[in-house]
């Protein structure tokens, strides 16, 4: 069969591509892994999507659908060919309500963009993974995507009360709706958020939004060591304070920021902490000078503050530069997205330091300090082009993962499973909830044509 030349007349010629450019542009992700699709579609609406699915289920071919490829699991490597499916064409923003408190926007919407108009109209949406301006909401849906601002407000999934999905057979389910509250039968928005395009094609999302608060600040503090810095998190907490955002980073992250981008940009210090606060005017100024005391009670070797939008964004562009500055070293970036109880932060980090050391490796720390979840980067040179260096990286993982699990930690908290992470999931699982995935994912998709050969094969 031909598959591109019977989607064209199923569908129409101008959604359907499979010239050479076309297929490796969505052949990966941010992963290393790749694989060509033998076609890739570009629905703009869910009856393409429908059409397409059905096509696909009666003929078995393998659909993986994609937003804008910022994953960093490969969790769309289209992994046995087939259709890539791109929805990112479907980028519409339908509705902002201000009264109702919600939106209405299509898969395909960038998240950024989607936190402007919300903005615009005097709404938050809080979710804002390092990769906001990039990344879709639909991509967000399929891995629960989070961001430094989970830890007061919560992850994607905490922000859908409505969702259109295409399952595997062509059928249209909708459920939720505009309402912020719904027990209307089994939670079916939480079986999709993280479903990682393996259950069915979300189309379209309701998402609930926030008053907009009126005030924010940030403090950037640097210590001269991940010890004081994570005790200081510790500290925070222990205070009764509740920041937006507490994110953390280490010596080799911010080397590697100061090489990138020069060291003016880059504080002083072997350790880094960036404290948000938002909410009323008063309060954040209360709460923000209190914090500031505590912090400089520690000697902390540098403390900056800023108190307005366009400063703490400022602040903030470091951190969301850290991945790509960490790229830019030239060694390959194993981002592993792990999650610890909080209380185990300092000894997350400690743990790190020796591990680089058995290993070889320079592991780099960073990420959301006040809910645990550290993206620990192993720095491999050479592991594209030797066998070798990539066996010493899988037993460092095995050794992370391992110890990760044994204090109740995850293996992922924001970037899901995919391929990178299928060798650990039966570790990081029970044969239960193994069992009951995959019974799911057959009573939704019984000819494994969503996604297939991620974990669950």
């Amino acid at each position: 069969m031909n598959i591109a030349s019977e989607l064209r007349q199923l569908l129409s010629e101008d959604i359907v591509a499979d010239d050479a450019q076309t297929l490796a542009e969505h052949s990966g992700d941010k992963w290393f892994a790749h694989e060509t699709p033998e076609v890739v579609v570009f629905a703009h609406s869910r009856d393409d999507v429908s059409k397409l699915l059905r096509f696909a289920n009666e003929n078995k071919i393998p659909v993986t659908a994609r937003g804008a490829g910022y994953g960093y699991v490969g969790s769309c490597v289209p992994i046995r060919r087939g259709i890539a499916l791109s929805l990112m064409q479907m980028n519409q923003i339908k509705e902002i309500d201000f009264a109702d408190a919600i939106a209405v926007v299509e898969a395909g919407v960038i998240t950024g963009e989607l936190k402007r108009a919300a903005r615009s109209k005097k709404l938050f949406y809080p979710p804002d993974p390092a990769s906001f301006e990039h990344c879709t909401i639909g991509g967000n849906v399929a891995t629960n995507a989070g961001g430094p601002r989970c830890l007061k407000y919560g992850v994607t999934r905490n922000y859908i009360t409505g969702l259109e999905v295409v399952l595997a057979n062509g059928d249209l389910l909708r459920t939720g709706g505009r309402v912020h509250k719904n027990k209307t039968g089994f939670d079916l928005i939480g079986l999709f958020v993280g479903s990682e395009g393996m259950l069915g094609v979300v189309t379209e999302i309701t998402v609930k939004l926030l008053p907009l608060p009126p005030a924010r600040a940030t403090l950037s503090a640097s210590f001269e060591t991940m010890s004081e810095a994570a005790a200081t998190v510790q500290q925070i907490f222990a205070a009764g304070f509740l920041p937006s955002s507490l994110e953390i980073a280490d010596k080799f992250t911010l080397e590697a920021a100061r090489q990138d981008s020069g060291s003016a940009h880059v504080p002083s210090g072997n350790a880094h902490l960036l404290v948000d606060f938002d909410g009323q005017e008063e309060t954040v100024g209360v709460e923000m000078q209190t914090v500031r005391d505590l912090i400089k009670s520690r000697k902390p070797s540098a403390l900056e503050i800023a108190t307005n939008e366009s400063d703490c964004e400022k602040l903030w562009a470091l951190r969301r530069e850290f991945s790509n500055s960490l790229r830019a070293t030239g060694l390959t970036k194993l981002n592993e997205d792990i999650v610890v109880p909080r209380g185990r932060l300092v000894d997350l980090i400690a743990f790190a330091e020796g591990l680089s050391v058995r290993s070889g490796f320079p592991i780099a720390c960073f990420g959301h300090a006040g809910d645990g979840n550290i993206h620990v980067n192993i720095m491999a040179d050479r592991y594209n082009r030797e066998a070798a260096v990539r066996e010493r990286v899988q037993v460092a993982l095995d050794e992370l993962f391992a110890r990760v699990l044994e204090w109740g930690g995850v293996i992922t908290g924001e970037h899901g499973i995919g391929l990178a992470k299928k060798r650990w999931w039966p570790e990081a699982s029970s044969h239960v909830a193994r069992d009951l995935h995959r019974m799911l994912k057959h009573a939704l998709d019984p000819n494994n044509i969503l996604n297939p050969g991620k974990f669950l094969d």
